[in-house]
């Protein structure tokens, strides 16, 4: 049998709503829509229909675009002695993280706009059919993972936060408890609410029955959006960034969002340092990822990209002023944050890669509804500038950056990471892998990882220690983890090379590949 596809997802069931979709005769459009409906069931913390993302989809004749729904800031601003805006505490065992919830914390969701847009433009099924894995996951329910046990523990205080949330969320096994590992997660109103959406489109949501819910509570509760903001919102198509690098054609999310332009930037760096002039896992190669990642970091506070709305690609990306970054990192190979993504390719040469979030959620399900929203204005990563500084209306920034790399006799790559500031640098090790090494996915997927941000170096699990203490001699603030952790990603990767379908899921995200034949 003629291989029909490949897709790389968080989950399971996930990855199986995908594979269905290839197996019924669907392209990879409409696999990749089925997938984000069966990720807001099985994924519930990392992916929401009151959430946002980007799809970067190439068509099998040779059209690229990025399609942005990710969230919108509102178009009016609350007191802030009127809002309802509280701060919790994320536990991660080693290390607590602060992040803030309530209605306060809600931008304009851009899923469903965006799913309803994607179908209409490049599906060949109806959204009924797409919707069907899902629904069928919402009302059967799904059986939770360790993954997903360990990350509804972490946010804990977020899904016991109200009523709404301990109905869906509560464990039936453990009082007092979250839902945990083995348990079953029914969300019967979710499959309602699919079900209705699927009838009546998108405008249920945003300026129908949904809408009018989700406007009456920010106005009674404390949150800042409006039915005007639900009305208004709109999916933007962008081209996307593309950069020339070795052999490859790499092509990833533009500005407004930030994690495009700074993996762009990092591999414009590493044009004549040539990772692969080292071997993989050295000190040199490792303090060479961190010098690029640290001076990387330099360019995005010297560009002013923690300030601006929409980051400039021009200037960051303009000879003269990588130049002066190239200086610093020249020859030195020689001396020494909530998401989710999805990847899929079918025969046909479609070319999918999604990346969604819904931050960590803002503790509110939308009544009768099923669907929690995002906490998007809560998040530290997304209001650098501190919170309630936002500019109203405008599309906020991210560093999700789905990828798809093109390269000579029609090698396609598409992939994409989680990971808040570590979605960047997760990406940019797996295209070193797989470009300047020549890794087959799962090589480069698997292979551990190094991050530099505001001065730690941190240090996954897997390479030799030997290096690693050679490496440590000039990074005295750093962390060493045992093993592969979701701190460092989840690239989920796919390939189509010579009629063969290749993959791999991030293990450190619950990964699954499925090469659909």
């Amino acid at each position: 049998m003629k291989p029909l596809g490949v897709v790389a997802a968080g989950h399971e069931e996930t990855a199986k709503a995908a594979e269905l979709m290839l197996r019924a005769g669907g392209n990879a459009f409409d696999a990749i829509v089925a997938a984000h409906f069966a990720a807001c069931v099985a994924e519930p913390v990392l992916a929401s229909l009151g959430g946002g993302g980007f799809l970067l989809a190439h068509t099998a004749a040779g059209a690229t675009e990025v399609y942005d729904f990710f969230v919108q800031s509102p178009g009016r601003q609350r007191p802030v002695n009127d809002m309802d805006f509280q701060p919790i505490a994320a536990d991660f065992g080693t290390v607590q993280q602060e992040f803030h919830i309530g209605l306060g914390a809600i931008a304009t969701p851009g899923t469903l706009k965006g799913l309803f847009a994607i179908q209409c433009e490049l599906c060949s099924m109806p959204m009924a059919r797409l919707m069907e894995p899902a629904v069928q996951l919402a009302r059967d329910g799904v059986r939770v993972n360790a993954l997903q046990a360990y990350i509804l523990q972490i946010v804990s205080p977020i899904y016991s936060a109200t009523a709404g949330a301990r109905d869906i969320f509560a464990s039936r096994r453990t009082s007092g408890g979250l839902i945990g590992e083995g348990e079953v997660l029914r969300q019967p109103q979710l499959a309602d609410s699919l079900e209705a959406l699927a009838r009546e489109g998108d405008a249920l949501f945003y300026e129908g029955e949904i809408a009018d819910l989700i406007s009456a509570a920010c106005a009674q509760g404390g949150g800042h959006l409006s039915a005007a903001d639900l009305s208004a919102y709109e999916v933007i198509k962008r081209p996307p960034l593309e950069i020339a690098y070795r052999d490859a054609r790499v092509l990833t999310n533009p500005p407004p969002s930030s994690g495009g332009i700074l993996i762009a930037f990092a591999l414009k760096l590493l044009e004549d340092a040539a990772p692969n002039r080292v071997d993989f896992g050295t000190a040199e190669y490792l303090d060479l990822l961190a010098c690029t990642m640290k001076l990387t970091n330099k360019a995005r506070l010297d560009a002013h990209l923690e300030e601006a709305i929409h980051p400039d690609a021009e200037r960051l990306l303009d000879a003269g002023y990588l130049a002066t970054y190239k200086q610093q990192i020249h020859g030195r190979a020689q001396c020494l944050r909530g998401t989710t993504q999805v990847s899929v390719i079918d025969k046909q040469g479609n070319i999918a890669s999604l990346s969604v979030s819904n931050g960590e959620g803002c503790g509110h399900i939308v009544p009768g509804t099923g669907i929690m929203l995002n906490n998007m204005l809560g998040e530290e990563d997304l209001n650098p500038q501190g919170f309630h500084r936002w500019p109203v209306n405008q599309r906020m920034t991210s560093m999700m950056s789905p990828s798809l790399v093109l390269q000579p006799e029609g090698r396609s790559i598409a992939l994409g990471s989680g990971g808040s500031n570590r979605i960047r640098s997760a990406i940019l090790q797996v295209l070193i892998n797989l470009i300047d090494f020549g890794m087959p996915p799962e090589e480069a997927v698997h292979k551990p990882r190094v991050h530099f941000e505001a001065g730690l170096l941190n240090v996954e699990g897997g390479f030799d220690a030997l290096e690693v203490k050679k490496l440590l001699e000039h990074y005295s603030k750093h962390k060493i983890w045992e093993t592969h952790n979701l701190f460092f990603g989840g690239a989920h990767t796919v390939m189509h090379d010579a009629g063969r379908f290749t993959g791999a899921g991030d293990p450190r995200r619950g990964g699954v590949c499925l090469a659909v034949g």
